[in-house]
């Protein structure tokens, strides 16, 4: 009897092995494929600029405001943890984030900041009084690209992960970590026993190391062989790897909430997606609020259901007390505190066509797997507060001059000086995905390119000077086709003779096409292409008219010449990007060419500052208008059908475009539409009025405005050259 027993045994025991070999080979190669414990693909950041707080700094109350808003600071009365502020009218309390620059780390710090008369008066720091010249906040992130997984994460080494977290998850979710081997027998009768008494489902009996299996290696589906597949994985798993490796990997993968489309998993990245700080920052309290998400991210997300984040919490911290990880009193300290979690950010992209013009620009350099693995982070130009002015000006005064919503528009905002992209808009509605009017909408340009064609005339000073006397009347071409090109005005009148300067102020197109066709098409087309621009192969007389298509970016890059003081910079929306240690990859440097001299641009930017006083913009200086010296260009494409205007302060360049995407007449010109958008935006932007430093090479001289002498204007020219086509009333001036 006993010899037929053990035969029995030993051949069932054979067999069970020999059915469990394939099993175990299969779950083997399973592990090997997909559950890889070192590298994990890790989403790239997109940033905004920085904004550095320093005494002179020109920005109101409400801008600074908007700053940390988008920065995803939270108001608090106390201002005591990094990322929030408290405002009292003109004074704030803002308690910084750390942030890792290219340059070194920022740390994190509470700061008071003082605005008078909207500047910053007084900048300090709180914990010493100290006076500081400068305090540079962490940027917002404005963009997340994704792994193909749509999973947003974090990972950090599990040394770098508060010890309160690493023995907290332990205490909550599975006591006996350290000694069973991947599956807790005790814990699962534990489990059921307490699912029995309570005649329903109030605890599992996973371990972590069953979990872990769950979140990365099975489906979801509730069958037999999925609950034989994860016990015989967690078994494996712990002959395979050490529990610190496998702790840490959990804490790197744990599912901790959704934000839209988009899964946030493990704690780091989740204490930024509550909290908008590092998981090191984190007290007690939000780390127990933390731990207890794991059971449940979606029924006890603090955002939506704020009270069962609580009561969850209080179960947490009830743990962590009686496993002697917190003592009473740091208990009773945690369970006052608020839940104090930061507004959802906005799940990829915040400002869309801005970040399409960043992946256009860096996606020479890096391809779109290093952007969706390798955790880099982006570090733009974007100007969060002149975005926000941008987006409502745009959306204010569209609905204004087309309430019927047919009319589209984009908006580009850029520093004068060196180039940098502040804030883009590319559709009516910004933040809208898409169609990218900004960078992709080519369309007629209208009067927008007269300067050039007189920039090209005033580099010529012995023959053309602003106060050259130019004819206005009818004029017209034959063309190599037969055709013949004969341009009129918008008022369809002709205006005599008139000086240089008012027939650029005043966008007359007969004065304009002699000036251009004196000069040549030619010259014109190379001067584009110097600029930045593309220009037509083979250019007809209406390019000095404005008949080409260009986008408001490169719109942009004409006018930056300009506006830069003759100095080429190339518009850019990035300024290096970072590893994920914080080291520098690459920087995008700004090469500056100079293909105009800089006081025959200055000389272009009198012409259209004049613009704005008597010409098509002077609207500008009205009642209605702002209160900065400025230059710019107003333009209108046939039929009205695009509306533009570009202009330029001392500090900011911005054009504007609204128009039909059916290509349908919009009934709006230049003024009474696009210049519009421009002045609301440039009467709450904080800019500097449009100063011009002339060099000796540059003096003025009295001309007659066509009454003999009797009014007399000045206008600067270059030296020592006084044309022959102009009426100077020097000798009027002369004391006998």
């Amino acid at each position: 009897m006993k010899t037929w027993f053990w035969r029995i045994f030993w051949f069932g025991l054979g067999f069970a092995l020999g059915a469990a070999g394939p099993t175990i080979i299969y779950l083997n190669r399973l592990i090997d494929a997909r559950f890889d414990l070192g590298k994990q693909a890790v989403a790239s950041r997109v940033y905004a600029r920085p904004l550095v707080l320093a005494p002179g700094l020109k920005i109101s109350a409400d801008l600074l405001q908007i700053e940390l808003s988008e920065a995803r600071y939270r108001g608090d009365v106390t201002a005591a943890a990094p990322g929030s502020y408290r405002r009292d009218g003109q004074r704030f309390q803002i308690h910084s984030r750390e942030f890792r620059f290219g340059d070194g780390n920022e740390r994190a710090e509470r700061v008071e900041v003082v605005i008078e008369g909207g500047k910053i008066a007084r900048l300090q720091r709180l914990s010493d009084r100290k006076a500081l010249a400068k305090k540079r906040l962490d940027p917002a992130r404005i963009a997340t690209i994704l792994p193909a997984d749509d999973t947003e994460r974090l990972p950090l080494p599990i040394a770098q992960m508060p010890g309160l977290l690493v023995a907290g998850i332990q205490s909550v979710e599975d006591r006996n970590f350290k000694d069973h081997p991947g599956i807790d027998l005790w814990g699962i009768t534990r489990a059921m026993w307490a699912n029995i008494k309570a005649r329903r489902w109030v605890q599992g009996g996973s371990t972590i190391t069953q979990q872990l299996v769950k979140n990365t290696l099975l489906s979801n589906e509730r069958v037999f062989r999925r609950k034989v597949f994860e016990l015989g994985l967690a078994l494996l798993i712990e002959i395979r790897f050490d529990k610190r490796t496998i702790l840490e990997s959990y804490l790197n993968r744990a599912y901790i909430g959704q934000n839209g489309a988009l899964a946030v998993h493990g704690f780091g990245a989740g204490a930024e997606f509550y909290f908008g700080r590092s998981l090191e920052s984190l007290d007690p309290a939000e780390i127990a609020l933390l731990i207890g998400l794991v059971k449940g991210p979606s029924y006890y997300d603090p955002r939506r259901n704020p009270e069962r984040a609580i009561a969850r919490r209080r179960i947490v911290l009830g743990q962590m007390l009686e496993t002697g990880l917190l003592s009473q009193a740091q208990v009773d300290e945690a369970l006052k505190a608020p839940l104090a979690v930061v507004p959802r950010p906005a799940s990829r992209v915040r400002y869309p066509a801005f970040v399409e013009l960043v992946r256009e620009q860096i996606r020479r350099e890096y391809d779109e797997t290093r952007l969706q693995s390798e955790g880099l982070s982006v570090l733009t130009t974007l100007d969060p507060g002149a975005q926000a002015l941008a987006e409502a000006a745009l959306t204010k005064t569209m609905a204004s001059v087309d309430p019927d919503k047919v009319i589209e528009g984009a908006l580009v905002l850029s520093n004068a000086h060196d180039g940098e992209l502040l804030a883009l808009i590319g559709g009516r509605d910004p933040r809208a995905t898409g169609f990218n009017r900004a960078l992709a909408a080519r369309r007629p340009v209208g009067s927008l390119l007269k300067p050039f064609v007189y920039l090209l005339a005033l580099s010529q000073p012995a023959r053309y000077s602003l106060a050259s006397l130019i004819s206005d009347d009818p004029i017209s071409l034959k063309l190599a086709t037969g055709k013949t090109w004969a341009p009129k005005n918008y008022d369809r009148k002709s205006h005599g003779t008139i000086p240089l300067v008012d027939a650029l102020a005043r966008s007359y197109n007969l004065a304009t096409a002699r000036v251009g066709l004196d000069v040549g098409v030619k010259s014109l087309a190379r001067l584009m292409q110097n600029l930045g621009v593309n220009a037509p192969a083979d250019p007809q007389p209406s390019l000095i008219l404005g008949s080409v298509e260009l986008s408001p970016l490169e719109v942009a890059q004409l006018y930056q010449a300009l506006a830069s003081g003759g100095q080429v910079v190339p518009i850019s929306a990035v300024r290096e990007v970072l590893d994920d240690a914080g080291r520098a990859l690459s920087r995008f440097p700004r090469p500056a060419g100079n293909p105009a001299g800089a006081d025959v641009v200055k000389l272009i930017t009198v012409a259209l500052n004049e613009t704005t006083l008597s010409g098509t913009a002077a609207s500008l200086t009205g009642g209605n208008g702002i209160h900065l010296d400025s230059a710019g260009k107003t333009g209108t494409s046939d039929d009205s059908r695009d509306s533009w205007y570009a202009g330029y302060t001392g500090e900011h360049l911005g054009v504007v475009w609204l128009g039909r995407d059916d290509n349908q007449p919009t009934r709006l010109t230049g003024a009474s539409g696009a210049l519009k958008v421009w002045t609301a935006l440039f009467r709450q932007l904080p800019s500097d009025n449009l100063r011009l430093e002339f060099s000796d090479a540059i003096r003025w001289m009295p001309f007659d405005t066509g009454d003999g002498c009797k009014r007399i204007r000045f206008y600067p020219v270059l030296a020592p050259y006084e044309p022959s086509n102009t009426r100077s009333c020097m000798e009027a001036l002369t004391v006998p």
